[in-house]
Order: C-alpha cells, then sequence, then structure tokens
C-alpha cells in the first residue's frame, strides 16, 4: 500500500472531528472513529517529523544545523 499523504490524512482527521463534533454517532461508531483519528494524528505527525528532519538536512552548513524559526502572525524576518 502506498504511503498516504500528510494532506489526504489531515483531510479525513478533520472530517472525523466535525462528524463526531455532532454528537450523532453511537458509542461503537465514535469508537472506530477516535481509533482512526489516533492513527491518523500519528500518521500526520510522523509527516511532520519527517519533513522537519528534511528541512535541516537542507539547512547544514558546515556541518552544523541553523534552524531558525518560522516568523508569527505574518512578520517579516529581517535576514
Amino acid at each position: 500500500m502506498a504511503k498516504e499523504k500528510f494532506e489526504e490524512a489531515m483531510t479525513k482527521l478533520e472530517s472525523l472531528v466535525r462528524k463526531m463534533e455532532t454528537g450523532e454517532m453511537t458509542l461503537e461508531e465514535s469508537l472506530k472513529a477516535f481509533e482512526e483519528g489516533i492513527r491518523l494524528s500519528r500518521l500526520c505527525a510522523a509527516r511532520l517529523d519527517e519533513a522537519e528532519r528534511r528541512v535541516e538536512l537542507l539547512m547544514r552548513e558546515n556541518k552544523e544545523i541553523s534552524v531558525q524559526p518560522f516568523p508569527e502572525n505574518g512578520a517579516k524576518s529581517e535576514s
């Protein structure tokens, strides 16, 4: 089976959350949805970790990682 993409997993997770928030699911349906939600959230976290490691490798300079946070609230970084 091919790797599930981050965006697809996130969309499914958001859909599950919306469905669970309606409160119209049976207990059994809620448990299954919760299990699927946990699986999807772990998958998303793993994909984000992979992306972070790739970015760190790309930013590696002189055998030292230069990691800088993204600017918050749309602020421009002063480089």
